[in-house]
């Protein structure tokens, strides 16, 4: 099974070409950043830049809203092909093929932070250090679950 689901921003706007002939076709090509899990101490890289490729209604939706900075939800397949460049090398490349992809947040969220995820998400007014918000004193009485 070659299945990848992906969530991340582009790097910059979707490049949107058309096949030639009678039904053409648009070809999308994108480069999406996807935030890694974990980050190392002694790397400063904390995304990996996926190139991605998309075909169809697919390309055309990413030609009207494929814009630098907007954040996606792309479900897909991997692909790997080769060609050989002017100087006569073999380059090898991996391309996720999109098969259906999504906004991962609302406009209005996406223009509040520029476009832009933040270096790191501010925790929630409340939240202890694990992550979790504390629950005042008193309405643990309220909660359906004790």
């Amino acid at each position: 099974m070659n299945k990848v689901i992906l969530m991340g921003r582009l790097t910059r706007d979707a490049e949107v070409r058309y096949s030639q002939g009678e039904n053409a076709t648009a070809v999308a090509r994108f480069s999406l950043a996807v935030d890694r899990r974990f980050r190392r101490d002694n790397q400063d890289q904390s995304a990996d830049f996926i190139n991605c490729v998309a075909f169809g209604k697919t390309g055309e939706f990413l030609e009207r809203f494929g814009r630098k900075g907007t954040k996606f939800v792309v479900e897909g397949r991997i692909q790997t092909g080769s060609y050989t460049n002017k100087e006569g090398q073999k380059v090898y490349t991996t391309d996720v093929v999109v098969e259906n992809i999504e906004f991962a947040e609302s406009k209005a969220s996406s223009e509040s932070n520029g476009g832009f995820a933040p270096s790191s998400a501010p925790s929630p007014s409340g939240a202890a250090g694990d992550g979790f918000m504390n629950i005042p004193d008193g309405i643990d009485e309220e909660l359906p679950f004790n």
